[in-house]
Protein backbone atom coordinates (compact mmCIF):
# COMPACT_ATOMS: atom_id res chain seq x y z
CA UNK A 1 0.00 0.00 0.00
CA UNK A 2 1.55 3.35 -1.19
CA UNK A 3 0.54 6.90 -0.59
CA UNK A 4 2.78 9.77 -0.26
CA UNK A 5 3.22 10.05 3.05
CA UNK A 6 2.55 6.99 4.50
CA UNK A 7 -0.15 8.13 6.70
CA UNK A 8 -3.22 8.15 5.79
CA UNK A 9 -4.87 6.16 2.76
CA UNK A 10 -1.95 3.80 2.87
CA UNK A 11 -2.14 3.28 6.63
CA UNK A 12 -6.07 2.99 6.74
CA UNK A 13 -5.38 0.34 3.84
CA UNK A 14 -2.62 -1.19 5.66
CA UNK A 15 -4.46 -1.27 8.96
CA UNK A 16 -8.10 -3.04 7.49
CA UNK A 17 -5.72 -5.69 4.80
CA UNK A 18 -3.64 -6.78 8.76
CA UNK A 19 -6.92 -7.47 10.49
CA UNK A 20 -8.20 -9.38 7.46
CA UNK A 21 -5.27 -11.48 7.52
CA UNK A 22 -3.17 -10.06 4.49
CA UNK A 23 0.75 -9.92 4.49
CA UNK A 24 0.85 -6.47 3.89
CA UNK A 25 3.28 -3.26 4.14
CA UNK A 26 2.95 0.11 3.44
CA UNK A 27 5.26 2.66 1.92
CA UNK A 28 4.80 6.78 0.94
CA UNK A 29 6.84 7.92 -1.77
CA UNK A 30 7.43 11.86 -0.56
CA UNK A 31 10.42 13.98 -0.16
CA UNK A 32 9.47 13.58 3.74
CA UNK A 33 5.69 13.27 5.53
CA UNK A 34 3.84 15.94 5.62
CA UNK A 35 0.72 16.35 7.73
CA UNK A 36 -1.52 19.67 7.93
CA UNK A 37 -0.82 22.35 10.33
CA UNK A 38 -2.50 25.39 11.64
CA UNK A 39 -2.80 26.57 7.88
CA UNK A 40 -2.04 25.22 4.23
CA UNK A 41 1.53 27.10 4.13
CA UNK A 42 2.29 25.57 7.98
CA UNK A 43 2.35 21.91 6.84
CA UNK A 44 4.06 20.02 9.88
CA UNK A 45 6.80 18.11 7.94
CA UNK A 46 8.62 15.05 9.40
CA UNK A 47 11.31 12.66 8.01
CA UNK A 48 10.64 9.07 7.12
CA UNK A 49 11.05 7.19 10.12
CA UNK A 50 10.39 9.28 12.38
CA UNK A 51 8.28 7.05 15.10
CA UNK A 52 4.30 7.55 15.15
CA UNK A 53 4.46 8.13 18.63
CA UNK A 54 6.91 11.17 18.00
CA UNK A 55 4.38 13.05 15.83
CA UNK A 56 1.55 12.00 17.57
CA UNK A 57 2.99 13.82 20.78
CA UNK A 58 4.72 17.00 19.40
CA UNK A 59 0.59 17.85 17.84
CA UNK A 60 -0.51 17.15 21.20
CA UNK A 61 1.44 19.41 22.34
CA UNK A 62 1.40 22.02 19.71
CA UNK A 63 -2.40 22.38 19.60
CA UNK A 64 -4.19 18.92 21.12
CA UNK A 65 -7.76 20.53 20.02
CA UNK A 66 -6.79 21.45 16.57
CA UNK A 67 -5.55 18.00 15.53
CA UNK A 68 -7.83 16.07 17.38
CA UNK A 69 -10.63 18.17 15.44
CA UNK A 70 -8.80 17.99 12.13
CA UNK A 71 -8.87 14.13 12.60
CA UNK A 72 -4.73 14.27 12.66
CA UNK A 73 -4.62 12.40 16.45
CA UNK A 74 -6.85 9.81 15.57
CA UNK A 75 -5.20 8.64 12.78
CA UNK A 76 -1.66 8.63 14.39
CA UNK A 77 -2.84 6.71 17.01
CA UNK A 78 -4.43 4.47 14.62
CA UNK A 79 -1.28 4.33 12.86
CA UNK A 80 0.56 3.90 16.14
CA UNK A 81 -1.17 -0.14 16.16
CA UNK A 82 0.28 -1.00 12.66
CA UNK A 83 3.67 -0.37 12.71
CA UNK A 84 6.03 2.29 14.44
CA UNK A 85 6.90 5.06 11.88
CA UNK A 86 6.61 5.66 7.95
CA UNK A 87 8.87 3.94 5.40
CA UNK A 88 9.59 5.31 1.93
CA UNK A 89 8.99 3.16 -0.53
CA UNK A 90 12.14 4.34 -2.85
CA UNK A 91 14.40 2.22 0.60
CA UNK A 92 12.62 -0.78 0.58
CA UNK A 93 14.65 -2.97 -1.74
CA UNK A 94 15.35 -4.67 1.41
CA UNK A 95 12.31 -5.76 2.26
CA UNK A 96 11.88 -8.17 -0.05
CA UNK A 97 9.67 -8.52 -3.48
CA UNK A 98 5.58 -7.84 -3.10
CA UNK A 99 3.36 -9.62 -5.32
CA UNK A 100 0.83 -6.72 -5.71
CA UNK A 101 1.67 -2.88 -4.73
CA UNK A 102 -1.20 -1.03 -4.81
CA UNK A 103 -1.16 3.24 -4.96
CA UNK A 104 -3.65 5.60 -4.23
CA UNK A 105 -2.62 8.62 -6.36
CA UNK A 106 -1.17 8.35 -10.17
CA UNK A 107 1.69 10.87 -9.38
CA UNK A 108 2.51 7.89 -6.37
CA UNK A 109 1.53 4.99 -9.43
CA UNK A 110 4.16 6.97 -11.98
CA UNK A 111 7.25 6.75 -8.99
CA UNK A 112 6.78 3.33 -7.52
CA UNK A 113 7.31 2.56 -11.44
CA UNK A 114 10.20 4.28 -12.15
CA UNK A 115 11.41 3.24 -9.07
CA UNK A 116 10.88 -0.48 -10.01
CA UNK A 117 12.44 -0.01 -13.43
CA UNK A 118 15.71 1.35 -12.24
CA UNK A 119 16.17 -1.40 -9.75
CA UNK A 120 18.09 -4.40 -11.19
CA UNK A 121 15.43 -6.63 -12.42
CA UNK A 122 17.39 -10.05 -11.63
CA UNK A 123 15.16 -12.33 -9.71
CA UNK A 124 12.59 -11.52 -13.04
CA UNK A 125 9.40 -11.90 -10.96
CA UNK A 126 6.68 -10.10 -11.62
CA UNK A 127 4.47 -7.68 -9.63
CA UNK A 128 1.18 -6.12 -10.24
CA UNK A 129 1.18 -2.16 -9.81
CA UNK A 130 -2.12 -0.96 -9.47
CA UNK A 131 -3.58 2.78 -8.58
CA UNK A 132 -6.84 3.16 -7.33
CA UNK A 133 -7.48 7.17 -6.98
CA UNK A 134 -8.38 8.42 -3.86
CA UNK A 135 -8.63 11.81 -2.40
CA UNK A 136 -6.62 12.27 0.47
CA UNK A 137 -9.25 12.56 3.62
CA UNK A 138 -9.91 10.68 6.04
CA UNK A 139 -13.53 10.12 4.77
CA UNK A 140 -12.03 8.59 1.46
CA UNK A 141 -9.38 6.99 2.78
CA UNK A 142 -11.85 4.54 4.60
CA UNK A 143 -13.65 4.20 1.65
CA UNK A 144 -10.36 3.60 -0.70
CA UNK A 145 -9.18 0.95 2.43
CA UNK A 146 -12.37 -1.09 1.79
CA UNK A 147 -12.00 -0.86 -1.83
CA UNK A 148 -8.24 -2.02 -1.72
CA UNK A 149 -9.70 -5.02 0.62
CA UNK A 150 -11.79 -6.23 -2.07
CA UNK A 151 -9.45 -5.85 -5.06
CA UNK A 152 -6.92 -7.55 -2.86
CA UNK A 153 -9.28 -10.35 -1.93
CA UNK A 154 -10.53 -10.81 -5.87
CA UNK A 155 -6.73 -10.73 -6.87
CA UNK A 156 -5.88 -13.14 -3.81
CA UNK A 157 -9.16 -15.79 -5.21
CA UNK A 158 -7.81 -15.94 -8.98
CA UNK A 159 -5.92 -18.99 -9.38
CA UNK A 160 -3.22 -17.14 -11.59
CA UNK A 161 -3.40 -12.98 -11.47
CA UNK A 162 -1.16 -12.94 -14.93
CA UNK A 163 -3.72 -15.22 -16.53
CA UNK A 164 -6.84 -13.06 -15.70
CA UNK A 165 -5.57 -9.19 -14.72
CA UNK A 166 -7.70 -7.27 -17.19
CA UNK A 167 -10.85 -9.14 -16.58
CA UNK A 168 -10.05 -9.12 -12.75
CA UNK A 169 -9.89 -5.24 -13.37
CA UNK A 170 -12.25 -4.58 -15.72
CA UNK A 171 -15.11 -6.12 -13.56
CA UNK A 172 -13.70 -4.24 -10.56
CA UNK A 173 -14.14 -1.22 -12.29
CA UNK A 174 -18.00 -2.23 -12.93
CA UNK A 175 -18.77 -3.42 -10.27
CA UNK A 176 -17.35 -0.53 -8.18
CA UNK A 177 -17.67 2.73 -10.72
CA UNK A 178 -14.20 3.18 -10.04
CA UNK A 179 -11.38 3.45 -12.68
CA UNK A 180 -7.99 1.94 -12.40
CA UNK A 181 -4.73 2.10 -13.96
CA UNK A 182 -2.42 -0.65 -13.78
CA UNK A 183 0.96 -1.96 -14.70
CA UNK A 184 3.25 -4.79 -14.60
CA UNK A 185 6.80 -4.70 -13.79
CA UNK A 186 9.66 -7.18 -12.46
CA UNK A 187 11.86 -7.53 -9.27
Amino acid sequence: MVCSSNQNRSMEAHALLKREGFDVASYGTGQHVKLPGPSLREPNVYDFGTPYKHMFDDLRRKDPELYRRNGILPMLKRNLGVKTAPQRWQENAADGTFDVVLTFEEKVFDMVLEDLHNRNQVLLKPVLVINLEVKDNHEEAAIGGRLALQLCQEIEAAENWEECVDDLIMNFERQNHRKLVYSISYY
